[in-house]
């Protein structure tokens, strides 16, 4: 038995109330629902909406005993009952709470578990935060509200974060070959256990899309290019998130070396990773970065084993051209990082060419010249919402950009949208800010942590989550609430703004993509 499980045994002293009749049911007026999956039993209880809801599913076995090694499936834990709470979080520096190497776990919600009429469409969710915060378990992407109002079931995941997954140590040391790459290959596990369990709990595996928000939508780009995720997905949405290139294997090495020497250790004495304790590793991860400066990056890696081209570079993965995509981003993407910073309000136009730093836009473009050329092209615009526009611009739209490029020109699917409508951050600032689609794409406008507030809300969720709903059941985003949604094109660039009413333009913010698109782009980190 799993240690912190309870027997069938137990939980029925404990809560008195299941009697299973079944592999997948339950007597009538019961609170408890259980499903045999390949390991062992699932219990679900029932959300307040009627959604049942799985937490904590262990997809693979604790990642402590084989620290830097790849990940494997979990020891079967028979008629033993998962505690019924969300699995810890991965190790990291933010303040997620519960954190353990014990990670590898997932959650499930579903209208119904098999036998049920039919097959139901699945969403699996992959959470942001770079890649190295967050997990599966915020409110924002609490997935009963989908559930229901779709019937689909919904899948959210966590895996390693940080150094624990992707620190690139296979050139300083034997047996570290896959490190720079586990976060990605626990994903792929994640979505293995899917396609060989999620029919149990009433979902299709043939029918699985993958979504995800900013480091959620970079890890999905990357597993697009992965041969080892062929086949494991079917529709991929990534929110304000890409990954045009991975690391490059010398500068990861170089990331690598800086954090042994915050950890004191020199190449000879690697091994010694594997038994530290895992605090001063995390601690270790804020050292400075050697080519970006802030703290270490640590993200994919150009390794030839896990990934062996770069996600969308030179062009579109081949492997993924047949899976319909959706690339989504915010008009004011960087309001997220910088609308909280008092000194990036109240601004002058002398004092903006300062605040426009090459950490902000990360591309190497004179901050007089973006200033001038916004005063002249836009001079309704304020010297604060330049600072916005510019800095969205000039960074992580330009690699959504390109995605969509990369897909046109290689003739697969992919449907582009705009956010425009605007949330509010918790200073009173407005705008489509970066994190401000996931409630309202997942239904959860009313959650802890969501800027979508008013009487709108609601209705602009409804537009998007069930542009959602219609892209997992078909690949073809178009619903009753849209205007014609059709593909994205080079030569027209399609792209539906949400906004309220929604409308359809051709190559909005042209004049800003062709400004920026004057300079070269590198993926940051890369």
């Amino acid at each position: 038995m799993v240690r912190g499980y309870l027997t069938r045994r137990g939980l029925g002293l404990a809560a008195g109330a299941a009697v299973l009749t079944g592999a997948t049911g339950v007597r009538a007026r019961t609170r408890f629902t259980r499903v045999m999956t390949a390991k062992g039993v699932v219990q679900f209880q029932r959300a307040d909406n009627g959604v049942l809801v799985a937490h904590g599913i262990p997809y693979g076995a604790n990642t402590g005993p084989r620290r830097f090694q790849p990940p494997v499936p979990p020891p079967p834990w028979g008629d033993a009952v998962l505690p019924g709470s969300y699995g810890p979080a991965s190790p990291q520096r933010g303040n997620e709470p519960n954190q353990s190497e014990d990670c590898l776990r997932l959650n499930v919600w579903t209208p119904a578990p098999a036998p049920a009429p039919g097959r139901r469409p699945v969403i699996v969710y992959i959470h942001g935060g770079a890649y190295a915060t967050g997990s599966g378990s915020s409110p924002l992407t609490d997935g009963a509200r989908l559930a229901a109002r779709g019937d689909v079931v919904v899948v959210t995941v966590n895996h390693r974060l940080g150094p624990l997954g992707y620190a690139s140590l296979a050139r300083l040391a034997p047996r570290f070959e896959d490190s720079g790459n586990l976060g990605q290959l626990d994903l792929i596990l994640a979505l293995e256990w899917v396609r060989d369990n999620i029919a149990a709990f009433g979902g299709d595996p043939g029918c699985v899309t993958v979504v995800g928000q900013s480091g959620g939508g970079a890890k999905i780009a990357t597993l697009m290019a992965m041969p080892a995720a062929a086949g494991l997905f079917h529709r991929a949405v990534t929110m304000s998130g890409q990954q045009v290139t991975a690391s490059g294997p010398l500068n990861a090495t170089r990331r690598a070396e800086v954090w042994l020497e915050a950890l004191g250790l020199t190449p000879d004495r690697i091994e010694e990773v594997r038994t530290m304790p895992i605090e001063r590793l995390i601690e270790a991860s804020a050292a400075t970065d050697p080519i970006l400066g802030g703290s270490l990056y640590f993200g994919p890696v150009l390794d030839g084993r896990g990934l062996t081209r770069h996600p969308f570079w030179p062009d579109a993965p081949a492997q993924s051209a047949a899976i319909p995509m959706m690339i989504g981003n915010t008009r004011e993407e960087t309001l997220a990082f910088l609308g909280n910073d008092p000194a990036n309000a109240g601004l002058t136009w002398d004092a903006l060419p300062a605040r426009l730093t090459p950490s902000q836009m990360r591309i190497d473009v004179a901050p007089e010249e973006v200033t001038a050329w916004y005063r002249a092209n836009h001079p309704r615009m304020t010297p604060d919402q330049v600072l916005i526009r510019a800095t969205t611009a000039a960074r992580s739209w330009r690699a959504a950009v390109i995605e969509a490029e990369m897909r046109a020109a290689q003739g697969s699917p992919v449907f582009v949208y705009q956010l425009d409508w605007a949330s509010r951050l918790s200073n009173g600032r407005t705008g489509a800010y970066h994190t401000s689609d996931i409630p309202l794409m997942l239904d959860n406008v009313e959650a802890d942590g969501s800027g979508a507030v008013g009487p709108d809300a609601q209705t602009m969720a409804d537009r998007m989550s069930d542009a959602l709903l219609a892209f997992a059941r078909t690949g073809d985003p178009n619903h009753a609430g849209l205007p014609v949604w059709t593909p994205y094109s080079l030569e027209r660039r399609e792209t539906m703004v949400m906004d309220l009413p929604p409308r359809m333009e051709d190559d909005p913010r042209g004049d800003e993509r062709r400004f920026f698109g004057r300079i070269p782009y590198v993926q940051p980190g890369t």
